[in-house]
């Protein structure tokens, strides 16, 4: 069995200069992300802005944006920076690291679909939030207006316009209509 030596770990990508691409380490591998399209920006932006807002009501925890790194595993090392992320104050607290990235998933993920995304490359990264330990993914899917709400592996809610998206157990009381979500980037329902 051969034994990569090139992997690239967590330590090492938080000592690396920042560059124009966003960087995520897959089983320690550099994998490039291009800069987001205006609506893929548009559509985290305004999850984030709502996401603030509930927090500023319950306060509960913290919200994170898409430079975020997150330690999802070691050996190799896998970092993600989904688009938006919630942590709750206790598992904020328990960080042991003071600065860089995250260590574990965070309790909600959120990720806005690009044309350029794969079906596999999505499920990858769902799957190694959740393998983490996250409690939930949302995934936005612009082009169709819907939106993904996974739990585990085995338990998706899939959502359609103009259905509204709760918090569940990882946010109480959180409601977010998909309409408010997509028609502000002039995605309006298809007819």
């Amino acid at each position: 069995m051969a034994v990569n030596t090139n992997w690239v770990t967590a330590e090492e990508l938080e000592r690396m200069p920042e560059g124009d691409e966003r960087v995520e380490l897959v089983k320690g591998a550099l994998v490039k992300e291009p800069p987001a399209g205006y609506i893929h920006g548009g559509i985290a932006s305004f999850v984030v802005r709502a996401l603030f807002s509930y927090l500023e009501a319950h306060k509960t925890g913290q919200v994170y944006i898409a430079d975020t790194g997150f330690i999802l595993s070691h050996n190799p090392d896998t970092v993600r920076a989904p688009d938006a992320a919630y942590v709750s104050f206790e598992r904020v607290a328990q960080q042991k690291r003071k600065k860089g990235f995250f260590v574990g998933a965070p309790d909600l993920a959120v990720e806005v679909i690009s044309p350029d995304d794969t079906i596999k490359e999505v499920d990858a990264k769902v799957a190694d939030y959740l393998n983490a330990g996250a409690k939930q993914v949302w995934v936005f899917y612009p082009e169709t207006r819907t939106a993904a709400v996974y739990r585990s592996l085995g338990e998706v809610e899939m959502l359609e316009y103009p259905d509204t998206l709760n918090g569940g157990d990882v946010l109480p009381g959180f409601e977010l209509p998909l309409s408010k979500v997509f028609e502000p980037m002039g995605l309006p329902p298809s007819r």
